[in-house]
């Protein structure tokens, strides 16, 4: 059987896919998996050794789709479920298994503050487009592979560092999931030890006030690793402080003790950390009580009410002491 994987973006979410693609590989009899993603995130799948072949997309999905019909694919796993992958799959014209992504509900939660979500995390519901298969989800979690040459050694980093740090991914993709810059700092005080700071160029204005006002204990990496090497620092931290981004889900990948800030996002929706082997290894910040929250399934660029009180009002000592576990 030879099956295509749909999931075309972002970092996280092609990191909650992981168990699909290995469950498959090794439940389904002679499965051949391949995996359509954007080629900025191939490298997120691309050392998978469940993976056989990654189909890259770069701007023009015409040409991958013709690529993709030459392949003669069996069956199609859509865990986008967009108007991109219903194009594709009209185009191949092959059975066919979408995720459901619940946005009726997400619509509810967001708009009229009436709980509709299940309580199953996203990894189930993904799983359920195999299931057809006899493929079971087998509770080993996410995972990322990383080959020794992209890996980022220890010995490069300061002295101070190659001994242990705590990993700060500063990132997310909306302002309103992230800690603003002077929760940051203060934050920073209070974890114990070196702290290396992970996140993109974007990036790189907090991190460089953040290692102004903290000093020689934070190495700040912003900018200067791709996503394997950003990727490979939070694989060798200690623990991980991460928004509800990216960072969060490679940090579960590799099992780490995982503090995610929870904002105008909330865990309901699905897509909280997820280390089913080690949940205690998972923890929440969030504010709870909030009618405010969740105010987007997304994020904005700005909190709608003006106050922020989902970021202002977090328990920095709280997420700090966690970091320690």
């Amino acid at each position: 059987m030879k099956l295509l994987v749909l999931r075309f973006s972002s970092i996280g979410d092609i990191v909650l896919t992981s168990p699909v693609l290995r469950c498959v590989k090794q439940q389904a009899k002679a499965a051949e998996v391949h995996v359509a993603t954007k080629s900025g995130f191939a490298d997120l799948v691309r050392f998978n050794p469940h993976v056989d072949k990654v189909h890259e997309l770069d701007e023009d999905l015409g040409e991958l789709i013709q690529r993709l019909k030459a392949e003669g694919f069996d069956e199609v796993v859509d865990l986008h479920h967009n108007l991109r992958t219903a194009r594709i799959k009209r185009a191949l014209n092959v059975p066919s298994h979408s995720f459901p992504k619940l946005n009726i509900e997400k619509w509810l939660l967001v708009n009229l503050k009436r709980d509709r979500m299940p309580r199953m995390h996203i990894v189930d519901r993904y799983m359920s487009t195999v299931e057809h298969l006899g493929v079971k989800n087998d509770g080993q979690g996410l995972e990322l592979f990383i080959p020794p040459e992209r890996e980022v050694l220890l010995s490069s980093l300061p002295e101070t560092f190659r001994n242990g740090y705590t990993a700060l991914a500063i990132g997310a993709a909306h302002a309103t999931k992230r800690l603003p810059q002077h929760k940051l700092i203060d934050l920073a005080r209070l974890i114990e030890g070196p702290i290396v700071i992970v996140g993109g160029t974007e990036d790189q204005a907090v991190a460089r006030a953040i290692a102004s006002d903290i000093g020689g204990r934070v190495y700040d990496a912003t900018g200067q690793y791709d996503i394997l090497g950003s990727a490979s620092l939070i694989k060798q931290a200690g623990s991980v402080i991460a928004h509800d981004s990216g960072a969060m889900h490679i940090a579960c990948a590799f099992k780490k003790n995982v503090v995610s800030i929870w904002g105008n996002t909330v865990p309901t929706f699905g897509m909280g950390p997820y280390i089913p082997q080690q949940p205690e290894r998972a923890h929440i910040a969030e504010v709870n009580g909030l009618d405010c929250r969740p105010c987007s399934k997304i994020g904005h660029d700005r909190c709608p009410k003006g106050h922020f009180r989902c970021m202002e009002k977090q328990d920095l000592r709280w997420i700090a002491e966690k970091a320690r576990t």
